[in-house]
């Protein structure tokens, strides 16, 4: 296993700031998850830096636990109502997310709003570059994401109950004014290029051409995979999700081919044909393919604004770590990384006329 993987995978002792009133749990369990009865066990699992989750043994059965974290939060974050909803919702219309349990909102309970769903067996590649994994089946992973992200912006979200999610248009200029807010809620020192993006990025937004159900944080580690084969199983971590621009969510996971190591583990560097790991113009292609589209433009753009929301993202992890409410101990460690994100985003901005 990677290190990577190691140090993302399994669970662990619940910390100690993120700990809950257990006999609380049992008691909402048994009224509201049929046959959870009885003692149960809670652990927290390693990877995760937004919304603590938790693995529940109750009845003989697993269950996962997602709950907002405790403490002062930054508005509009950590939306588990959301999450619960829109999986429920696709669940329903049969797109891959473990079957949902029940949600709640009274802080009584456990302290902060949390939901529970099944506990989906298979795989979570922590780490992009699937050294675990059979070099055959590599390329079968990545083509299964892919296709599964095509999938989901092919959904009418007015079919699915979920019309009123979102705003469907002006995606990018909301996100952008949004994640600034953040940003600026986050800091806790002056970052140039961070200013400059805040600055730059409103005027220079694409107009949208289509309106879908956006993952918000497509990634290979935030689904799981069949054990046995390169099937996407549960897409996972639904706390972004939204009505919004299809190309935003798909160059979001595009970043790992433009993006360095030490950044977002990224690609740049990387022997991809050695791996079975497809290009990026082949993975453009296929979800080209698959959504009916002819071309991407505009990337330089849409590279700058994801590295831009992702900075800001980060910081609030890191600011959170500063509280000591963030989920995994590894958020203390982000605050060194928003800086050379927001200069390499920047890199973008002025390839796309910044």
């Amino acid at each position: 296993m990677s290190d990577i993987d190691e140090s993302f995978s399994g669970t662990k002792p619940v910390a100690d700031a993120l700990k809950f009133d257990e006999a609380a749990l049992r008691a909402w369990m048994a009224d509201n998850v049929g046959g959870a009865d009885g003692d149960l066990t809670v652990r927290q699992f390693k990877g995760g830096q937004s919304n603590p989750t938790y693995r529940v043994e109750a009845g003989g059965r697993s269950y996962v636990l997602r709950r907002k974290p405790p403490g002062k939060l930054l508005p509009s974050a950590h939306a588990v109502d959301r999450e619960y909803r829109v999986m429920k919702a696709l669940g329903e219309a049969g797109f891959p997310v473990p079957v949902m349990h029940g949600l709640c909102e009274d802080p009584d309970v456990l302290g902060t709003a949390f939901y529970v769903m099944d506990f989906v067996e298979g795989r979570i590649f922590w780490d992009p570059m699937l050294p675990d994994v059979d070099r055959e089946e590599r390329a079968a992973i990545y083509d299964a994401m892919n296709a599964t992200l095509a999938a989901l912006h092919a959904f009418d979200p007015e079919v699915l109950g979920l019309g009123d999610y979102g705003k469907p248009d002006a995606y990018i200029p909301r996100q952008i004014a949004r994640w600034s807010k953040q940003y600026k809620a986050s800091e806790t020192r002056a970052i140039a290029s961070m200013d400059r993006l805040i600055d730059w990025l409103p005027d220079a937004a694409p107009a949208q051409d289509r309106s879908a159900i956006v993952h918000g944080d497509f990634r290979l580690d935030n689904m799981i995979f069949a054990p046995n084969e390169a099937k996407v199983v549960a897409v996972l971590d639904w706390e972004l999700s939204t009505l919004g621009d299809p190309l935003a969510d798909f160059t979001y996971q595009l970043m790992q081919w433009r993006t360095p190591k030490e950044i977002r583990n990224g690609f740049l560097g990387v022997d991809l044909d050695a791996l079975n790991i497809p290009s990026e113009a082949s993975y453009v292609a296929a979800y080209c393919r698959r959504t009916g589209r002819e071309s991407l433009p505009k990337l330089d753009f849409y590279f700058a604004y994801n590295l831009f929301r992702l900075a800001a993202i980060v910081q609030g992890v890191y600011h959170r770590s500063t509280l000591g409410n963030a989920s995994n101990a590894k958020a203390q460690e982000y605050g060194a990384m928003v800086e050379p994100m927001a200069d390499y985003a920047w890199t973008f901005a002025e390839r796309a006329g910044g």
